[in-house]
């Protein structure tokens, strides 16, 4: 069969500093409508582009807004304090964390797709949530390695409940998550339940 002109002609890419002008774009959209209220149109008119020019890199709204949060998030790496309480406050105070208030707020404009728009929840989780899941799953699994928790403590249980109880605390009860209240929730809540002995029953 011969190829056809289409499969044959690469496709113009929007690349560096224009690139990045339409994710900025993205973004500024999403804090201000969220995702469901988001257009290639709307992204278009505040980056002053065409919408064919988004539809040069991209396939739709999910490739772009995935590429937008990504652009303002670097590899999380595993902080290593000794302790898996030292570890815990590292990840989740500071940049990027659960007090980083341009963080938080990014989580919530998107937290209705998470649970309407399947494509959407498919590449957030795994581009987006995945990597810093792998990051606190690590913490647990050094900690084991230490000797600080037993065995028989369920990792990929425990992992994810600090973010879990705070994000509670903040979308459900109003609170607004500080260093204070992520410590409280470690030595409360994380650490008993982490050095815990479980019988498997």
């Amino acid at each position: 069969m011969t190829p056809t002109h289409e499969t044959t002609v690469p496709r113009p890419r929007v690349e560096g500093d224009r690139e990045q002008e339409i994710l900025d774009a993205t973004l500024e959209v999403l804090a201000d409508m969220g995702y469901d209220r988001l257009t290639m149109d709307a992204v278009a008119t505040r980056a002053k582009a065409s919408k064919a020019t988004l539809y040069r890199r991209w396939n739709g709204k999910v490739s772009l807004v995935i590429d937008a949060l990504l652009s303002v998030k670097s590899t999380p790496l595993a902080p290593d304090t000794g302790s898996l309480r030292g570890d815990l406050i590292a990840s989740f105070c500071g940049m990027g964390g659960l007090t980083d208030e341009k963080s938080v707020a990014t989580f919530a404009s998107v937290i209705t797709a998470i649970s309407r728009d399947r494509d959407f929840a498919e590449a957030f989780r795994r581009d987006v949530i995945g990597p810093k899941s792998e990051v606190s799953r690590s913490i647990f699994a050094r900690a084991r390695e230490r000797g600080e928790i037993p065995d028989s403590v369920d990792i990929d249980l425990l992992a994810p409940a600090l973010a879990g109880i705070v994000l509670h605390r903040l979308y459900v009860m109003g609170e607004v998550p500080g260093e204070a209240l992520i410590t409280r929730v470690i030595d409360q809540i994380i650490i008993p339940a982490a050095t815990t002995v479980h019988d498997g029953r």
